[in-house]
Formats: structure tokens, sequence, C-alpha cells
């Protein structure tokens, strides 16, 4: 009964868990900025479907938050999205495993499990002030994307880290 109340904590902690790490400027009046507008494009010049979404998550986030979308030499803030590529190692397969023995006495014999290695996306969301040009107010996304998924789970995955970025915007609130 221990082991069935520690593993139900330890799956409650882990669903408690942020999705989203936040990071600002602790000198920044937030209360300041009351306009936005997305910063100048740095890409190739083409907007990507994951772009796209970002940025119809980001601007249904920032009209939650009562800001107005302006022309850029106008907004008091400027968002600067990425989705930046993260490589990680993924077990593919199962080991396998013989071993035989006697009186403490015995052989072993096991193989590696298969490994592969993965590219997924980290969304990163920036608030710059557009007058000091310095970021006041960053998210980054702790779930990431992959190319299994489809484009209706994309869409969900991004709406779901951008609100939950957001929802801690302004900080202190």
């Amino acid at each position: 009964m221990r082991i069935f109340f520690t593993l139900m904590t330890l799956i409650w902690l882990t669903g408690c868990a942020s999705n989203v790490v936040i990071d600002y400027d602790t000198t920044a009046v937030f209360g300041n900025y009351s306009s936005w507008a997305f910063a100048p494009d740095q890409g190739d010049g083409f907007m990507s479907l994951d772009a796209a979404r970002a940025e119809s998550a980001i601007t249904q986030q920032m009209n939650r938050k009562a800001m107005r979308q302006v022309e850029r030499s106008d907004a008091d803030l400027l968002v600067r999205y990425r989705v930046e590529d993260v490589e990680r190692l993924e077990q593919t397969g199962v080991s396998y495993g013989f071993g035989m023995g006697r009186n403490n006495l015995g052989f072993g014999l096991a193989t590696a499990p298969p490994v592969r290695e993965v590219k997924e996306g980290k969304l990163i969301v920036e608030l710059a002030d557009r007058r000091t040009e310095r970021v006041v107010w960053r998210g980054a996304s702790q779930r990431h994307l992959t190319e299994r998924q489809t484009p209706q789970n994309r869409r969900k995955l991004i709406d779901e880290v951008v609100a939950e970025m957001f929802s801690k915007y302004p900080p202190g609130l």
C-alpha cells in the first residue's frame, strides 16, 4: 500500500510540473507597457507553419491581456519568437539479457538498447522594450514539437504552451 501511495504522489507531482520556464527583468515596470508589435523578421522571408501558429497564439494572448497591437514604431513592446532545435537521445527498442547462476555465482550477458538522435522544437517567446531594445520578459517551453505530430496536435500544443507562458505575464500578478 505504501508503494501505491508513493507512486500516486509521484504521478501527481509530475502532472503539477510547469510546462514553461519564465524569466524577466526585475527592474522593468510592466504597468507602463500597453501596446505591442512583432519584431522585424530575421529569417529567410518565409513564415513557417509553426511560426504562423505561434503568431496566432501570441496575438490571442496579448489581446487577452488588453494589450493593443500597433505599428512597430509606436509599440511599447516588441515580440520575438522562435523555435529552437533541441537534440536528444531516444531509446528505440528493448535490450536483451541472459543470465544463469547458482550459489551466488553466475554468468550474464546483455545488449545495449538501440538509441537514436531525435530533433525537436522548443518554442521561445521574448518581449523587448522597444525604446531600450532590451528583453524584459522571456518564456520558454519545456514541451517540444516533434515531426510526428499532426498539424492539429502541433497547433494545440503551441496554443497550450503560449497560454501557459502568458498566464505568468505580467510577473508578480
